[in-house]
């Protein structure tokens, strides 16, 4: 079985020690009342409800599975209560409007509790994960009476949301969407198409089930210019708000999945479902890559959740796991052999998963509080500047944290040995639910192409502007500082080859397109190590400061050492590899494959 304690204190040491979020916070219009004893309070709860509601569930959920029969989809035994009493405990609204019924809580407290209920069972984060999206996106996106009927109804979690895009023909290209808007003349549209890989598309947690849907109106342009977004509900609403008819769209069937077995995935099919547009028409991208961003965003922090159960669990079990005698001499004399944890291997694993865990929640924190200031803050230079790191960061944080969650759960796996592969000890499941998120919400390669396409050339390299200044202000401040020699050196070498690789990226990415190409996932790669290097060492320097927690600091400095050491030099080969250009990849033919 896996093991999981919610990590309040490493999430209270990042939140408060290294990032000051609990003055930042009750700096900001709107959350003068969230300081450090709230926050610690509905961390505190949240860790209880999934350590004791979530956690069970997730073995017996993974086992059982969604089912569907005559078009109704059931989800597993226990979830629907577990659902409830989630809704009802008002973390639903978490992070929504106080006039929509919700808390109104920093997101950056909300990514927490998303960890927590991430780690402990990645199927049910899904159902509420989604609904928070579709919420973010109406709020920002639709007509006020469509904010008024919609909005309570999800934030107090009676509704839940999808976000419904891919179809059979088209993944990633969404130009190739076919799904038709026809006008009905009463401000309504007949919404008609198939979608396919759905989450939570269809299921018995809530009364309704809001789809967001994109399609094409009649008028509409090819490609991605001409889709626009729709707000399609299971149920049209009665006038008090009450789920009347059901709609034209019914479930046609869900996938058989290689994991996250408790989340129902579905085909959606619209027949003349009556929709109502949500922003403008033809500009539907734009209302949805609200809900996309937001969502990469929140898969990154699946990638670390899992990362932080598969750490737990394979060190419970390096602990207790007798095999063998240490190389040095038996560490445990009086047993017949010593525990696994003294074999320097199994320490590699170990130390690998949990240097790339504590950085990975560091960076994600620090993108979910600048979250809140790009929101909150009375200063729009600071807002803007919030919000420049958060899109350059974001498919970063997509795409680093799940292959660091995929890789965690596999190197859990390995501790285990035999037993990682059997079912009954959990760890093989981690390894199942970690590989979707390495896929959805764009896969990891669309990510890297994002990075370098979209948001490095952003304002002639405005965004990377908010990275770049910072870390070399903190290597300038502290390179004469003795106690941080060991760490800062190698975080600026690896920041100027990163440097360096930007600079030639720019250049070759403008001559050929290929180029920027053939380097953007090791390029994404590279940023995403210096980026948990920096992050390293403001951990490191905060420890240190860290009065009377000697061992603390101790362990933080020793696991960082490890990072440099052992992780961050591939920086090296990923710096040589991206510079040598296109041509090792497109000088073969297709037909060569």
């Amino acid at each position: 079985m896996t093991v999981y304690t919610a990590p309040l204190d490493e999430m209270r040491f990042v939140l408060y020690d290294v990032l000051g979020a609990d003055k930042l916070l009750t700096e900001l219009p709107g959350h003068e009342d969230h300081g450090a004893d709230l926050i610690d309070t509905v961390l505190a709860e949240a860790a209880k409800f999934c350590e004791e509601q979530l956690l069970p569930l997730n073995r017996t959920g993974d086992e059982e599975g969604c089912s569907f029969e005559n078009g109704v989809v059931r989800t597993p035994k226990g979830f629907k209560e577990a659902y409830e009493t989630f809704a009802g405990g008002g973390w639903t609204g978490l992070a929504c409007r106080p006039q929509d019924g919700g808390q109104d809580l920093p997101k950056v407290v909300n990514l927490m509790v998303e960890e927590m209920v991430c780690s402990t069972n990645l199927s049910f984060g899904t159902y509420p994960g989604l609904s928070l999206g579709a919420y973010n996106a109406i709020k920002l996106h639709a007509a006020e009476e469509l904010k008024r009927l919609y909005l309570p109804k999800l934030a107090d979690g009676s509704w839940s949301g999808t976000m419904c895009l891919t179809e059979p023909q088209c993944g990633t290209d969404l130009g190739l969407i076919r799904t038709r808007a026809e006008p009905q003349g009463d401000g309504t549209f007949a919404i008609t198409g198939t979608k396919i890989f759905i989450s939570a598309g269809e299921h018995d947690l809530t009364r309704n089930i809001v789809h967001l849907v994109l399609g094409r109106l009649p008028d509409a342009p090819a490609g991605t210019r001409g889709i626009s977004l729709f707000l399609v509900p299971k149920f049209l609403p009665r006038s008090d708000g009450s789920e009347g008819q059901r709609n034209g769209v019914a479930c046609g069937g869900i996938e058989h999945k290689m994991g996250l077995k408790a989340s129902a995935t579905c085909v959606l099919n619209f027949d003349g479902a009556k929709g109502w547009l949500i922003g403008e028409a033809h500009k539907g991208m734009r209302a949805m890559f609200t809900m996309m961003n937001a969502a990469r965003l929140a898969v990154g922090i699946q990638g670390l959740g899992i990362a932080e159960t598969a750490y737990q669990s394979a060190r419970a079990y390096a602990r207790e796991r007798l095999q063998g005698r240490a190389l040095n001499g038996a560490a445990a004399p009086d047993k017949p052999a010593d525990p696994i944890i003294v074999h320097p291997d199994v320490r590699r694993l170990l130390l690998t998963i949990k240097a790339n865990t504590e950085a990975a929640r560091a960076l994600a924190l620090w993108v979910g509080l600048s979250l809140d200031i790009a929101e909150r803050h009375a200063d729009a230079q600071r807002r803007q500047e919030a919000d420049d790191l958060v899109q350059l960061m974001t498919p970063i944080v997509k795409a680093t944290l799940t292959d660091l969650g995929f890789t965690a759960a596999n190197h859990g796996l390995q501790v285990f040995g035999g037993h990682g592969y059997i079912r009954e000890w959990g760890m093989e499941q981690l390894v199942r639910d970690a590989r979707i998120t390495q896929l959805y919400e764009g896969t990891n390669g669309i990510q890297a192409l994002d990075l370098v396409g979209r948001k490095l050339p952003t304002g002639t390299g405005r965004l990377l502007r908010r990275f770049f200044h910072p870390a070399m202000a903190w290597v300038e401040e502290h390179q004469a500082d003795p106690a941080m020699a060991e760490l800062v050196i190698p975080f600026a070498k690896a920041l100027g080859r990163l440097q360096q690789a930007t600079a030639w990226l720019a250049q070759a990415g403008l001559r050929d397109p290929n180029e920027g190409g053939a380097a953007a996932s090791e390029y994404l790669r590279l940023f995403a190590l210096t980026a948990l290097a920096y992050m390293w060492v403001r951990m490191a320097k905060t420890a240190l400061a860290r009065p009377g927690d000697a061992e603390f600091a101790r362990t933080k400095l020793a696991t960082a050492r490890f990072f440099m050491a052992r992780l961050l030099p591939e920086t090296g080969a990923l710096f040589q590899s991206l510079m040598t250009g296109a041509k090792p990849l497109m000088e073969i033919e297709a037909s060569a494959f």
